[in-house]
């Protein structure tokens, strides 16, 4: 006999009997309890509570793994565009100061600024080359794992929607077996079942497939970022070692009088002094 409808057990609802892309810092804990049952449910468990906890376990770490590599790419872009800027206004600065009058008028100052200049000019065609390397062994690799993303959420998506076709034939199935054994009613059931077999094995293979294969991807972000860290590393220390030598250089050359700071201060403060005791700087 047919179950009536307020006599069919309520099966428990997963996640993937959800029509959206599973997001799970979206779907709180409040907004399952507010979900309604679908319609049409099969009885016969289709994904087990353990197999569909592993499987958003493996999901959600795959998208935070996406989430972080499109941060990062993107601070790594900030940071080579700051380091430019950074360069390219030190030698501005020092190419504003060497055209200053007074380095037509000193021969000391004009010594000292064409140094500076020259440093920065230096410092600037390293930090070019640091980027530049920084470029192609961190960034573009960054972004040409983010682009692969896209085709591992169209795979989760085929997966649902083969999850919730087997869903829906399973349900269809079940609902001849009900029926009173009549010849129509076994031939529909039949048929049924037949539609019902590729689409269970389409299924299970895209399953097997995610769950096999998303731990591995996972697994493989070690062995390909760390060549790009370590290229990263490179790249700064090459830079600072290069810095450390021009800025020696420079203070070789224009640290002449051999003052520490606390002194050039003094002698600073001493001069500034002297320019407010002059009657067209005084107070009124």
């Amino acid at each position: 006999m047919q179950r009536s409808h307020t006599e069919k057990r309520v099966q428990p609802l997963l996640l993937s009997d959800i029509r959206l892309q599973w997001k799970p810092d979206v779907i709180s804990d409040d907004m399952k309890l507010m979900i309604h049952f679908k319609i049409g449910q099969p009885k016969k468990t289709i994904v087990s509570k353990t197999v569909e906890r592993d499987f958003e376990r493996e999901y959600e770490k795959l998208q935070k793994l996406e989430d972080q590599t499109k941060k990062l790419h993107k601070d790594m872009k900030k940071s080579t565009e700051a380091d430019l800027a950074m360069s390219k206004a030190a030698v501005k600065i020092s190419a504003d100061l060497l055209s200053n009058p007074l380095c037509e008028q000193d021969q000391a100052f004009l010594e000292s600024m064409t140094a500076l200049d020259t440093a920065m000019k230096r410092m600037d065609a390293f930090n070019q080359e640091k980027v530049n390397q920084i470029q192609k062994t961190v960034i573009d690799p960054l972004k040409k794992y983010s682009g692969v993303f896209p085709s591992l959420n169209m795979a989760v998506k085929r997966r649902e929607q083969a999850l919730q076709d087997y869903k829906r034939l399973q349900s269809k199935v079940e609902k001849y077996e009900e029926k009173e054994k009549t010849g129509p009613v076994m031939v529909k059931l039949c048929q049924a079942k037949d539609e019902l077999r590729p689409v269970k094995e389409d299924f299970e293979a895209k399953n097997k497939q995610l769950l096999d294969e998303m731990p591995k991807f996972y697994q493989s972000r070690i062995d390909y970022f760390q060549p790009s860290f370590e290229a990263l590393i490179r790249a700064q220390v090459v830079y600072f070692t290069e810095m450390y030598k021009i800025f020696s250089e420079l203070t070789d050359q224009i640290d002449q009088g051999g003052l520490t700071d606390e002194q050039r201060q003094r002698e600073t403060e001493a001069k500034l002094s002297e320019l407010r005791s002059l009657s067209i700087v005084a107070d009124d």
